[in-house]
C-alpha cells in the first residue's frame, strides 16, 4: 500500500510540475466527489460492522450446517448482506468448515459475501447508477448460486 501512496504522490508533484492549474482543477475535483460519496461510505462501515457485531459466529455456524437447499439460499443471503474481502472470507471460510458446514453453503456464502453488497448499495448507486448496481448485484448473486451448485456437485453434496 505505501507503493501505491508514493507512486500517487510522485506522479501529483510531476502533474503539478507539468501544469499547476490542471492539477489544481483535478484536485477540487477529486475533492467534490469524495465529499459526494463520504456520508454513503461511511453508512456502509457503520451498517457492515453492527451486522458483524449483532450476528453471532455461532449462530452463523448453526443456520449454515448441513447442506440443504435452505442452507445454501440462507448462506447466500446472509453473505449478501455485507461485501468482504477474500482476505477476511477465506478465513472465514476454514472456521465455518471446521465447524461441519458444507462446501456448497461455504461457496455460496463466500461468493456472495465478495461480489454481493446489500451495505454497499448507496456507495454503488452513487458511482454507477441504480440500474446498473441492481444489475451487478442480481447477476452476481445469481453467479454465486451456480458456483454453490458446482461446488456441491463436485463434492458429491446432495441439496435435498
Amino acid at each position: 500500500m505505501t507503493t501505491i501512496y508514493g507512486v500517487t504522490i510522485i506522479l501529483l508533484l510531476l502533474s503539478s510540475f507539468k501544469n499547476p492549474l490542471k492539477t489544481k482543477k483535478a484536485l477540487k475535483i477529486a475533492f467534490h466527489k469524495f465529499k459526494k460519496v463520504l456520508h454513503p461510505f461511511l453508512m456502509m462501515l457503520i451498517g457492515t460492522s453492527l451486522a458483524l457485531a449483532v450476528i453471532p459466529e455461532a449462530w452463523i455456524e448453526q443456520t449454515l450446517m448441513g447442506s440443504k437447499l435452505s442452507a445454501v439460499v440462507v448462506g447466500s443471503l446472509l453473505g449478501s448482506i455485507v461485501m468482504m474481502p477474500g482476505f477476511v472470507a477465506f478465513p472465514l471460510a476454514s472456521i465455518l468448515k471446521e465447524s461441519g458446514v458444507s462446501y456448497g453453503v461455504i461457496a455460496a456464502f463466500t461468493t456472495t459475501l465478495m461480489m454481493v453488497g446489500v451495505l454497499t448499495y448507496p456507495v454503488e448507486k452513487v458511482y454507477l447508477g441504480l440500474k446498473m448496481t441492481l444489475l451487478r448485484n442480481g447477476i452476481s448473486y445469481f453467479i454465486a448460486l451456480i458456483t454453490a451448485l458446482v461446488i456441491a456437485l463436485a463434492f458429491g453434496e446432495v441439496w435435498l
